[in-house]
């Protein structure tokens, strides 16, 4: 059911089971596992279904610390989220990514790798994806093309990606939720307040506003965020009448930890013979591909955070367009440059032998404090405190990602295939500073992170905020450190494990 809030008498109460806020990925993979239960689910959308330029500008805001992007052009704020300009690349995250390490302050999560398996191998179906298999091994028994290099995987080992057509939630999801009888989505129902009991253990209702001048009420049992990781802190923040430091902030956590994966062209391979290479296929369309990585082993010795290395030939990445170009709130404008890049990847199929190539990196961000959301003193139109982001990085990430080409350079030179040449700002060891071409990859985590000590994080194992019973946090704001695949696969996968929950939750209630 679809119900404009703009068109309902003002100030009107909308009661449910379920509060859903956001319909991105998290908010809609959580409506599709509440579909046909006995529960009546609220699904509440800020904007309607297609872009709207006053709807976006609510995501405007600060940006301090390390050169970042505009907030407004980094999600959409529509139905489908920011799935209506996604790329589609999704991998895993390891084992060790989940594992507390003695070199990386504030890592670990309280749950294990294990423990999301069988929610990414649900979370494959929402995406479209292939088998869940991430086995190099898998993929290359499928097709004996798929030559790879030469190297020691107990210490540099083929990781796989997996490519999303991409879907987009709003367009593949929607008329599923509209015809839903159980869940009653509501548009233009933007949240500007969430109110708990008088002992803030519990949340009662939030107040949606909307530019017709509308105010409405909801209730329900439990209530879920899924807005994105920098609007999830925000609201949290600027939920602060009976909380002054807002929702779930008693330790002064929320909003901290902002992560992102630092995505930069990091060296080149000059190899002694051209070669296909196939495994690490940089085509637009392919479905499947590798990406150079550094085995666990080899992580702990050098004390280096996670990342993974890409490769493409140096002709193309010459004429390849900037990853920019896909981030544009026009879905129909995105959907056409990828189109034209598959049309165009399908007419180099033939394997084609290359001796040079581009090496980029994507590297996770070290947990910080210190990189945070935090409000701003100027509001939106609805009156909602904007959102000052402050990216800050630390000379972790510089020695990772210097090591990480070291460690690759060594085992390309010991293969003899070829040779590894470290752009000039990766050379000295001393140097932490970050070229004007650092880049982000539009990559939103951590912000309300999971931790079992209310004292270390905003969310428990459970993505249940410390402290009030009936509030959740739904998507990548829940990460306690970054990986380095990107996000949506497994922010899909910790959704449909938070929705196992919610509904044994409400079970139980019952």
């Amino acid at each position: 059911m679809h119900i404009d809030a703009r068109n309902i008498d003002n100030n009107s109460l909308i009661e449910g089971d379920i509060c859903i806020v956001g319909s991105g990925a998290a908010g809609i993979s959580m409506a599709l596992e509440l579909l046909n239960t006995p529960y009546k689910v609220i699904l509440l959308e800020g904007g309607g279904f297609e872009y709207d330029s006053q709807m976006q500008d609510l995501y405007k805001g600060k940006t301090t610390g390390q050169r970042y992007f505009p907030l407004e052009s980094a999600r959409l704020h529509y139905f489908g989220g920011t799935t209506g300009h996604w790329a589609g690349f999704c991998s895993t995250f390891d084992p060790i990514d989940f594992k507390e390490r003695d070199w990386v302050p504030h890592s670990g999560w309280p749950i294990k790798r294990e423990d999301l398996d069988p929610y990414y191998a649900r979370a494959q179906k929402n995406l479209d994806l292939g088998p869940y298999e991430y086995s190099a091994k898998y993929w290359q028994d499928k097709d004996p093309e798929l030559k790879g290099l030469p190297l020691d995987e107990n210490v540099v080992f083929n990781k796989m990606w997996q490519f999303s057509t991409p879907t987009r939630f709003g367009t593949k999801y929607r008329d599923i939720i509209v015809n839903a009888p159980n869940i009653h989505l509501y548009t233009y129902a933007n949240v500007t307040d969430i109110t708990a009991n008088q002992n803030v253990s519990a949340i009662k209702e939030v107040t949606v506003k909307n530019f017709a001048g509308k105010q409405h009420t909801v209730r329900a049992k439990q209530f879920i965020i899924a807005c994105c990781s920098i609007q999830n802190a925000r609201l949290l923040l600027a939920s602060n009448k009976q909380a002054p430091k807002g929702l779930g902030n008693q330790n002064d956590n929320v909003g901290r930890y902002f992560m992102e994966h630092l995505e930069i062209k990091s060296a080149e391979m000059w190899l002694t013979k051209p070669q296909a290479l196939k495994l690490y296929q940089w085509d637009w369309g392919v479905k499947h591909r590798a990406e150079l990585a550094i085995s666990e082993d080899m992580q702990r010795k050098y004390r280096i955070l996670n990342g993974t290395a890409s490769l493409m030939p140096l002709e193309v990445a010459k004429n390849q367009t900037p990853m920019i170009d896909l981030w544009s709130a026009d879905t129909a404008k995105t959907n056409a440059f990828m189109k034209e890049g598959e049309r165009k990847g399908k007419t180099q199929k033939e394997l084609k032998s290359y001796k040079a190539f581009e090496l980029f990196t994507r590297v996770e961000q070290a947990p910080n404090p210190n990189s945070r959301v935090t409000l701003d003193a100027q509001k939106d139109a609805l009156g909602v405190q904007r959102a000052n982001l402050h990216w800050e990085l630390t000379p972790l990430e510089k020695h990772s990602l210097r090591k990480i080409y070291q460690i690759i350079g060594e085992q390309i030179g010991i293969s003899v295939a070829g040779r590894v040449r470290l752009m000039e700002y990766l050379q000295d060891e001393n140097d932490n500073t970050w070229p004007a071409f650092t880049g982000g990859g539009w990559h939103h985590m951590g912000t309300t992170r999971m931790a079992d000590d209310p004292k270390k994080g905003v969310v428990d194992a459970n993505c249940k905020v410390h402290g009030i019973a009936n509030l959740y946090m739904a998507g990548a704001s829940c990460y306690a450190t970054a990986a380095a695949p990107n996000p949506t696969l497994t922010l899909v996968a910790l959704t449909i494990r938070l929705a196992d929950h919610i509904k044994q939750k409400v079970k139980t209630a019952v």
